[in-house]
């Protein structure tokens, strides 16, 4: 979670890899370059902060995508400060 914005990742999930993200009750689906590929995010500013925040973190996320499909752990990423 950083500025509001919560960030998940579930187990069992469908290829392309990807991850949730939630601000203000906007939802949307993101992949690991910080594009959303579904739901309604509208705010351009948490959509910028997902970008950038899965741009710094993509390797991260990549190994968690990897965990949550093998149903190991996965791994705190660090927010954006």
């Amino acid at each position: 979670m950083f500025f509001g914005i919560i960030i998940r990742m579930y187990y069992q999930e469908h290829a392309p890899p990807h991850f949730h993200a939630e601000y203000q009750g906007q939802r949307g689906v993101f992949d690991f370059d910080g594009n959303l590929t579904k739901g309604n995010f509208y705010s351009a500013s948490a959509k910028r902060l997902i970008k950038q925040w899965a741009t710094l973190h993509r390797g991260e996320l990549a190994q968690n995508w990897d965990n949550a499909r093998r149903e190991e752990t996965l791994f705190q990423i660090a927010p954006l400060d």
